[in-house]
């Protein structure tokens, strides 16, 4: 059987990204994203929902994330789903929470009124738009150049300060 779990999400950020870091030092950003949906009504009235989405990001993109993004600003972003699951310890309950793990991310629109400069010391134009979804698309790669901190999985959940 055939398996894929890819998600491309555009939205603005709800809240300043959380950074921490795991008792082995690797970066981790948690921040949430507010994806906007407008459509019509069969009556002819336009309606628009929000789809409210956690992301973890992980090593240096969760640094570079936290360090040039705050609340509303625009970001894309990469990555793969994720099903959370836990025992709440007040009342024994099984939760669980879906999410997003970053794999990429584009920076969307320029520095705000007032700030100069930009990320790679850019124009402070536009950032590339998003690649279509019918063509093939390389693995994603952070804002800035160098090797990513870590291939594999992130740590286990017991590692996480959060």
């Amino acid at each position: 059987m055939a398996n894929f779990n890819k998600v491309y999400l555009m939205g603005n950020l709800t809240r300043d990204p959380e950074l921490r870091y795991t008792p082995k030092g690797q970066a981790v950003a948690k921040l949430a994203l507010a994806v906007n949906r407008r459509y019509t009504t069969e009556s002819g009235e336009a309606r628009e929902e929000v789809t409210f989405v956690d992301i973890d990001a992980w090593g240096k993109q969760a640094e570079v994330i936290s360090q040039y993004c705050k609340k509303g600003k625009p970001l894309f972003v990469e990555g793969r789903l994720k099903l959370d699951q836990w025992d709440d310890k007040t009342t024994g309950q099984k939760r669980s929470a879906l999410r997003v793990v970053l794999e990429g991310f584009q920076f969307i629109g320029g520095p705000p009124a007032g700030e100069g400069g930009g990320v790679q010391g850019g124009s402070g134009g536009a950032a590339p738009a998003p690649r279509p979804a019918s063509r093939p698309a390389s693995p994603a790669r952070p804002v800035e150049s160098g090797p990513a901190e870590s291939d594999g999985p992130p740590p286990e959940e017991d590692d996480v300060p959060f």
